[in-house]
């Protein structure tokens, strides 16, 4: 008994030990060719990418062109109706399982004017003084020691090219250590996802055969705050609706009319308070209908290191509204959303008239339960039930003479959102790899805030699609001074190496 309890411990250190090896191995490794991994990101950051722009796109389809056929990956340019899809794939086995990777090489548009550089497809380094400031370094200093928290500032530095740097310098780790892939890998490159993947999403039903796959990994977004390694089972979908209330026939002087001529300003705000009570939640007759949060839900969304108070203080507000009990119990239910309101005036400067028309932009962003046309059926039932007649047009003279309460309702069911099962066998592979390489487990996020708008192509295409964000989440994404933190490129090409190594 002894004897065997000997060896037991023996091997578990044994195991313990070489667990501790495998991964200052990569560290070492990692920091031996970080200089020239920083390079090759400064080089890629360097060619502009707005989907717009497409001579640059395609010189930046080029250049991942020759970075994957130099690690024996088949690329394939998918034409589409407007610019192609970049694909990439190596087969290991016919009868292994298949992972889809999918990324995107466009950035945000820019106005430069805003950068605190002189140009923002010129990549700058960048340290924080004792002042809190970025101040710009030489880039010879990353032929020295690196600190983790430099960064590099540039338009797509973390969204998305990051992400493909980290997962091109994996591949070329297990390629130069002839570490084989244990499943097929297939990567798309999407040219057009910050004007809503349009290009992508047309190619669904021509190239289903070639994107098909078991599992579906999204490298996009940031990570948690904490900048711990992330896995996000899912993100909101997104619905609009466009409501129209009037008054007049045409803008009256509020002098002469002030008291005879109804202000429909006054009339949307009845209605629209009338869909929220002093709290913030929603008060349409069956808007959060379906969504239970059971005990281990409950657990999960417990284990996400937020601190509430924090995000409060960050936001400026005094209390969150009463959805939830915290910020992840609040994203496990739709939102009703005001983004907007205008009335007919838009010029300069102010008058004094009382505005014929009033219009109020909503979003309703949507979790696995809702559906986003059946939510937009809840409001306009709601509307009517305050009195309104509603229509799709503006009204006549005569429906305005017979009806008090006109209302014009537009809408666009928009992107359901989607949630793959945290224990799912995909799920429970990523989370165990992730947690044998960093020692802890990652941060679990039930469903992000925020629209994934290739959401159409994990439903179409029918895959368990799991999102691994790897960039800080104060990167400026979509903003001025966008960035990348240099520890985030070290962690997610560990991330990257980790789930290239598993076996499914």
């Amino acid at each position: 008994m002894k004897n065997r309890l000997k060896t037991s411990i023996l091997l578990f250190s044994f195991l313990l030990v070489s667990n501790v090896f495998s991964q200052t191995n990569w560290d070492a490794k990692i920091q031996q060719k970080l200089p020239s991994i920083l390079k090759k990101h400064r080089e890629l950051v360097s060619i502009p990418n707005v989907a717009s722009d497409e001579p640059n796109m395609m010189k930046n389809v080029d250049w991942v062109t020759s970075a994957f056929e130099k690690l024996d990956f088949k690329v394939s340019i998918l034409q589409t109706s407007t610019l192609p899809v970049f694909f990439a794939e190596k087969q290991v086995n016919p009868k292994a399982k298949t992972i889809l990777f999918y990324l995107h090489l466009d950035g945000q548009a820019v106005n430069p004017e805003k950068w605190q550089q002189k140009d923002p497809f010129q990549p700058v380094l960048k340290k924080q003084n004792s002042d809190g400031n970025w101040e710009i370094i030489d880039w010879s200093y990353i032929d020295g020691k690196i600190n983790p928290d430099w960064r590099i500032f540039g338009r797509a530095a973390a969204d998305d090219k990051a992400p493909i740097i980290m997962m091109l310098t994996a591949l070329d780790f297990m390629q130069k250590q002839q570490q084989k892939l244990k499943y097929n890998v297939k990567i798309i490159l999407d040219l057009q996802e910050e004007p809503r993947s349009r290009g992508f999403l047309s190619t669904l039903k021509k190239y289903k055969d070639r994107y098909a796959a078991d599992y579906m990994i999204i490298m996009d977004g940031p990570a948690h705050p904490t900048n711990k390694p992330t896995l996000t089972f899912g993100c909101r979908g997104i619905a609009t609706c466009n409501i129209s209330i009037y008054g007049a026939k045409l803008p009256q002087h509020s002098g002469h009319f002030g008291n005879y001529a109804p202000n429909p300003v006054f009339k949307i705000s009845h209605l629209l308070a009338s869909m929220k009570d002093h709290t913030g939640k929603v008060i349409i007759d069956g808007f959060y209908d379906g969504i239970t949060l059971d005990a281990e839900t409950q657990k999960l969304l417990a284990q996400v290191p937020d601190d509430n108070r924090k995000i409060q203080e960050n936001l400026g507000i005094h209390i969150a509204d009463n959805v939830g009990k915290t910020y992840q119990e609040a994203l496990q239910y739709p939102s009703l959303n005001i983004r907007h309101i205008e009335t007919s005036w838009k010029g300069p400067g102010l008058k004094t008239i009382i505005p014929e028309v009033v219009t109020a932009y909503l979003d309703v962003r949507l979790v696995k339960e809702t559906d986003g046309q059946a939510q937009l059926v809840k409001i306009k039932k709601h509307i009517e039930n305050q009195g309104y007649l509603i229509l799709d047009r503006k009204p006549t003279d005569a429906e305005r003479l017979k009806h008090g309460k006109i209302a014009t309702f537009t809408s666009n069911a928009g992107v359901n959102a989607f949630r793959t099962d945290i224990n799912s066998f995909i799920g429970t592979k990523l989370r165990k790899t992730i947690s044998s390489e960093f020692g802890n487990d990652p941060i679990m996020i039930r469903t992000m805030g925020g629209t994934v708008p290739i959401t159409p192509a994990i439903q179409v295409l029918n895959i368990p699609a799991i999102i691994v964000p790897m960039v800080n989440m104060d990167n400026n994404q979509h903003n001025p001074n966008e960035n990348i933190r240099i520890g985030n490129i070290t962690q997610g090409i560990k991330i990257c190496l980790a789930i290239l190594s598993m076996e499914l």
